[in-house]
């Protein structure tokens, strides 16, 4: 499979000047093959394809006096700047098909230089390299050194080059890895995701939630107000945007952190990891948003998929309107109301329990209930109409 490994980057005045250049002349392409295409379309002519789009904002537009200084950066920038659009393209026309799954696609739009995230990308035939005393070698930019805090496990096919709204340099590479399998355990676990407590595992263990942007709210609040009283287009402005830029950088780096340690000794721990699929975005539209974006559910996730793939675990999302916490763990019984006010609850078969962890342990439950069997069938058999022969008594039976 491939992976992505970051390492920061600590450009010299030089290079950040020629990566801020590489910067805006892939941003120039993109939105040179973008409007070329929605003008052909405008004018009723066919789609561009995409061998002639790149002669004509490239290769053509480099011999132009208005285009001429494209040839001061690497060819391979501009031509993945390019690849990006037919990407972005392709993606619009699945989705709008019905061809691509999950929420529809809009089609590309236009890059601003004023954009907070800024990024070019050096695939193989560019000739990056390492160098022997540890830097990045980029062509037309230098060798650039890299911080790594571990080693690369292959040859990485691209690099990406980012630079982020803080004004940090980063360096993504992708590299092809095999399945590092870890040794099997016996344990399974289901996870019951919440806002007091982050995660709720079925064994008893409930993760406190850390809150990292309520945390920093006071030093958030005191940065934006410093940027509202700066003049719009004055230095000390851009100071401060910077400024803001670092704290929010702080707190999205702190929530990262925690959640790669705690997917990791998850799946670490467990051959199996059960989780429910909630609509992270419908609930993000909620009073709650704040406490919704701050617990990060969807990078956790996410971190807890790819994960178990690579390290040969078993991972599964339950059906969002499973009663996980109205369910009776026990009996097996379903309450009739549960609201979210009510921490712990008994049954009627006398059985007392949290709410989430109970929660937790029915989606243990039913997670296991969902996985095939040797023979490939689930192990819970799917619900099937009755034939019209099996719908009621025979007639003449009770006599």
């Amino acid at each position: 499979m491939q992976v992505r490994y970051q390492y920061r980057l600590y450009p010299d005045a030089a290079q950040r000047q020629a990566l801020a250049q590489a910067f805006g002349c892939a941003r120039v392409v993109f939105n040179d093959g973008l409007r070329a295409r929605q003008d052909a379309h405008a004018a009723g002519l066919p789609y561009i394809c995409d061998g002639d789009l790149s002669k004509l904002v490239i290769t053509e537009a480099k011999k132009t006096p208005q285009r001429s200084w494209l040839a001061e950066v690497s060819a391979v920038v501009l031509q993945q700047a390019l690849a990006d659009l037919n990407t972005a393209y392709r993606s619009f026309f699945a989705s709008i098909t019905g061809k691509r799954k999950g929420p529809k696609m809009a089609a590309p739009r236009f890059r601003s230089k004023k954009d907070n995230r800024q990024a070019i990308r050096f695939a193989r035939n560019a000739r990056f390299s390492i160098t022997a005393g540890g830097r990045l070698r980029l062509p037309k930019i230098g060798d650039v050194p890299v911080r790594w805090s571990r080693n690369l496990p292959s040859e990485p096919s691209s690099v990406t080059v980012i630079k982020d709204a803080a004004g940090r340099y980063f360096a993504s590479f992708v590299v092809a890895t095999g399945d590092e399998l870890l040794p099997e355990v016996a344990s399974e676990v289901g996870i019951d995701l919440g806002l007091a407590h982050v995660a709720v595992l079925s064994d008893g263990r409930k993760v406190d939630n850390p809150r990292f942007l309520r945390r920093a709210a006071k030093k958030l609040r005191r940065a934006q107000k410093a940027l509202g009283r700066k003049v719009k287009g004055s230095a000390n402005r851009n100071k401060a945007v910077v400024k803001v830029a670092k704290a929010h950088a702080r707190v999205a780096d702190a929530r990262r952190d925690f959640a790669h340690k705690l997917s990791t000794s998850i799946i670490r721990d467990n051959q199996a990891v059960y989780v429910e699929n909630l609509s992270v975005s419908g609930l993000a539209r909620t009073k709650l948003a704040k406490s919704v974006h701050d617990a990060g559910w969807s990078a956790f996730v996410a971190m807890l998929e790819y994960k178990a793939a690579r390290y040969g675990r078993t991972f599964a999302r339950i059906d969002r309107w499973f009663p996980s916490s109205k369910l009776c763990s026990a009996c097996g019984t379903i309450a009739a109301s549960m609201p979210l006010s009510v921490r712990s609850w008994i049954c009627a078969c006398g059985a007392a329990h949290d709410r989430d962890v109970n929660a937790a342990i029915n989606i243990l439950a039913a997670g296991r209930a969902d996985r095939l069997n040797a023979c490939g069938d689930p192990v819970r058999p799917p619900h099937a109409v009755a034939r019209v022969g099996e719908a009621g008594s025979l007639r003449g039976a009770a006599a």
